[in-house]
């Protein structure tokens, strides 16, 4: 999982802050995450960057792949010029102020990790059904060992709330998913994942960028190099924060010294709840809610406010009050699932990692620790699960017809759905829940050749 790593990248023309464009490093895009303001998003352009590339970097031809066949027993052989790549990376770690001899330490006898290739193409939150992703992530032991934590932490986690703004039941499911409270961190050696996937994509500065970020925190003291251990894209600790999201958003629990993302569960929720802040976090506003639709909903738009769903008979599952401003309609099973009316601080939760499945995992884990029911909503069985080679189908039929403008990548965010809802209204479809069916691909393929006969 992790943070920044396990993203999508479709751009947001049809969500719910359509057109509005965004540039940053040169590359010009329109976000699918909210983050409120232009103000807030300021505090995220590099994560931004990241979101938008790194998902293109991870999908390329491997260099190593040959490397993973070779036997247990036999090693390797360092690819030509995997060195010579790394000293030629001193120009950029000495514009940033890194020691000659904390570069010349770091890379001495590095060779690649020719597992990195293969790790980077299982992405769970985007190739397993929602409902299935769920049921791990928001299983009876996390959240048993959730409410452990908020109990064992209750003095703690109240000062951090204090201090950032986050809730504490937030937090700790972020925690909790990340890594398992702390138990699954990684163990690979941050520099030689991040210097290999530099040199295996050359093409994508972003695995060089973070390489150098490292750097610097070696440089700075932040972490020994025998600590900096986490995954296979770099994400380190508790948070799994990248290098850069590092030197940016961690902090100690205390405020004094420097942060100790790996062994001190404290300084990780409070970086957690510092990034989160930062990414734009409304403070007294939930994530969203479960709600009711009731039996004669229109489905006119998925867009609105709490106050005007409510209007039109939709009641919170739980019976609490619905929160105040804009509202989304998420339907990730179509009509006949569980419905959620979505805030914006839920879009700020994708900010850490830019999944639906992740996002609404987290929403529904710190509901659970903080002691609230299981969503009501039955989620429908034998539902088809479409493969990402489907969903990059619609999303070029739906951009033929003129109501799709973003990636084609398979991966359907808002601005699917937002798409998918405009062609079922223009054909009269009922119920236009903005989900996608084989039907759907069938009919959208019909329009389209029927549109190139005329």
């Amino acid at each position: 999982m992790g943070i920044l790593y396990a993203v999508g990248k479709e751009v947001n023309e049809s969500g719910p802050y359509r057109n509005r464009r965004w540039k940053t490093g040169g590359l010009a895009f329109v976000c699918e995450v909210e983050f409120g303001s232009r103000k807030q998003m300021r505090h995220n352009f590099q994560l931004l960057r990241l979101l938008a590339v790194l998902p293109l970097a991870l999908c390329g031809p491997a260099r190593f792949v040959s490397a993973l066949d070779q036997p247990a027993n036999r090693v390797a052989p360092i690819p030509e010029g995997f060195q010579e790549f790394l000293q030629g990376l001193w120009p950029l770690a000495e514009e940033k102020g890194i020691a000659r001899g904390t570069f010349h330490s770091a890379f001495a006898g590095l060779t690649p990790d020719p597992a990195a290739p293969a790790a980077s193409n299982r992405q769970a939150e985007f190739d397993k059904p929602l409902k299935s992703y769920l049921d791990e992530a928001v299983s009876p032991r996390r959240i048993a060992r959730g409410r452990e934590c908020l109990h064992r932490w209750q003095d703690e986690l109240k000062q951090i709330e204090r201090r950032f703004g986050v809730p504490r039941e937030i937090l700790l499911a972020a925690f909790g998913i990340e890594t398992d409270f702390g138990k699954a961190k990684g163990e690979k050696d941050v520099i030689r994942s991040l210097a290999t996937l530099a040199y295996q994509r050359q093409d994508r500065p972003v695995f060089r960028d973070e390489l150098i970020s490292a750097l610097v925190m070696l440089d700075k003291g932040s972490a020994a190099r025998a600590a900096m251990n986490g995954s296979w894209a770099g994400a380190m600790g508790g948070p799994q924060f990248l290098p850069s999201a590092f030197l940016k958003y961690a902090v100690s629990y205390t405020g004094r010294g420097s942060p100790d993302i790996w062994n001190n569960p404290l300084d990780s929720l409070a970086s957690i709840a510092n990034f989160l802040r930062q990414s734009g976090w409304q403070p007294g506003l939930a994530w969203g809610a479960e709600a009711i639709l009731p039996e004669n909903f229109g489905f006119a738009s998925l867009h609105g406010t709490f106050a005007a769903f409510a209007a039109q008979g939709v009641k919170s599952a739980n019976g609490d009050a619905f929160p105040q401003g804009d509202a989304i309609l998420y339907l990730p099973s179509g009509a006949a699932g569980p419905a959620f009316l979505l805030s914006a601080n839920y879009w700020v939760l994708k900010a850490y990692n830019n999944s639906d499945s992740y996002a609404l995992s987290l929403s529904l884990l710190a509901q659970r620790i903080e002691g609230k029911p299981a969503p009501r909503g039955h989620w429908p069985v034998g539902e088809i699960f479409l493969s990402r080679t489907q969903k990059a189908e619609i999303q070029r039929l739906l951009e033929k017809l003129g109501h799709y403008h973003g990636e084609i990548d398979g991966r359907f965010g808002q601005a699917s759905r937002d798409a998918i809802h405009d062609f079922q209204i223009s054909i009269g479809a009922v119920p236009a829940d903005g989900f996608a069916t084989p039907e759907l691909m069938a009919r959208l393929a019909a329009e389209v050749s029927g549109r190139l006969g005329r």
